[in-house]
């Protein structure tokens, strides 16, 4: 992993110096895939995945990365596994910002992911820890209001709206996604919350991933970045790149969330009519990891028999 973050200090200075011979301005904001650093943890226990390549939340890790966003001037997000000295046995897929003084702004934690811990898990113990700001939290920054969403999580708008309504203007995406000139159902999703929720998206998709058992390029093309109208206003083709990058108006962005309109969809969301329905606990419930206040290790196979129980119950309650 220390390799792989030395390696990535000179191919983001490259780019950024191509970015303005092409007309870019200056580059205040890098956004890596996910899966940057490791794999996906595949079937390797939760103990093992954990030691053998989750991150300390002050390790050398970060500090590396801290040092290309000091170096560069600029925001570097990314993706990664980690550790919780407060939750030990576990980890959890982190998206960051560090910002260009080398500190960590950021750090949002996967809230739904099919096969591994997320704070839903422990929620009661994660809320306690870090309170509801913690979960989904917003970056204030010089170059706007900065949000994570992590892979798959731009499926669910409920995510993304979540750190809207916090004051989120730009989402920064760490993804591994197939890749296909087609519409995909990401494409789409990033499309769609751009526009419902106001706000840039910037995703990253992985250039492919090696030494697996999918051929290489399955997850690759696709990064883009998409305004706050939902167009999309740069997109890469296949390989390793740095060809998604546009400008960011937020001026435009601030003008249009500030005037009445049909197209406003933040001043025009009437959050109360959805409470109830939302605060019924009938889909996937929470802490999950969690059994007489004891936080416990699952295997690989408690979210499938988590996922297999809430399908269940929600067939015997008429909802599918």
């Amino acid at each position: 992993m220390m390799e792989t973050i030395s390696a990535l200090g000179p191919k983001i200075r490259s780019a950024t110096i191509f970015i303005q011979q092409y007309g870019g301005a200056p580059v205040r904001l890098a956004v890596l895939p996910e899966y940057v650093l490791t794999s996906y943890p595949g079937r390797i226990s939760i103990p093992d995945f954990a030691d053998k390549a989750a991150l300390e939340v002050d390790g050398p890790e970060y500090e590396a990365l801290g040092k290309i966003a000091q170096e560069q001037k600029l925001f570097l997000a990314g993706n990664a596994y980690e550790t919780d000295k407060h939750l030990p046995g576990l980890y959890f897929q982190a998206s960051f910002v560090i910002a260009p003084n080398g500190n960590i702004v950021l750090r949002y934690r996967r809230l739904n992911s099919m096969f591994a811990p997320t704070p839903h898990d422990v929620w009661s113990k994660y809320l306690d820890i870090y309170g509801l700001d913690g979960v989904f939290p917003v970056a204030r920054t010089e170059i706007g209001n900065l949000a994570a969403i992590a892979s798959e999580e731009i499926l669910y708008p409920e995510i993304a709206r979540a750190h809207a309504l916090r004051g989120a203007e730009i989402f920064v995406h760490s993804s591994s996604e197939i890749g296909s000139p087609m519409a995909t159902p990401k494409m789409i999703a990033k499309r769609a919350r751009a526009f419902e929720n106001m706000a840039y998206v910037i995703s990253a998709n992985t250039a492919g991933i090696t030494d697996t058992a999918l051929p290489l390029a399955s997850a690759d093309g696709n990064s883009m970045v998409v305004d706050w109208k939902g167009n999309v206003i740069a997109e890469s083709n296949s390989g390793e790149t740095f060809t998604a990058f546009a400008d960011i108006d937020l001026g435009a962005l601030r003008a249009a969330r500030r005037k009445p309109g049909m197209t406003n969809m933040l001043s025009r969301q009437r959050n109360a009519l959805f409470a109830a329905t939302y605060t019924a606990d009938t889909h996937q419930r929470a802490n999950s990891l969690i059994e007489g206040n004891v936080v416990k290790t699952p295997d690989r196979d408690h979210f499938k028999r988590v996922s297999e129980e809430t399908i269940e119950r929600l067939a015997k309650d008429g909802f599918i």
